[in-house]
């Protein structure tokens, strides 16, 4: 299995791309992998969307295996051209 550098995650992007490498074999095995998290990466923004909309964000992310924040923040970063830079 790939480990990341020192088992700390420079940001989100890294993470995300460790987790999709190394998923399977971590579930399969069943043993814990260590990971430091850096803390404070981002700024917190809200946003108001209808329960309709929610709705499907939470359904669409659930499908994928995520949350709907991750998702909306991965939809965010790809539009905006940045999802592979730190």
């Amino acid at each position: 299995m790939n480990k990341p550098n020192d088992s700390i995650f420079k940001d989100r992007d890294k993470e995300a791309e460790f987790w999709e490498k190394n998923y399977k074999e971590t579930w399969k095995t069943g043993k814990p992998v260590n990971v430091k998290f850096a803390k404070n990466l981002s700024e917190t923004l809200n946003i108001r969307l209808d329960p309709t909309t929610i709705n499907s964000v939470r359904r669409e992310a659930k499908e994928k295996g995520l949350g709907p924040t991750q998702l909306i923040r991965m939809w965010i970063m790809e539009k905006l051209g940045t999802a592979s830079h730190a």
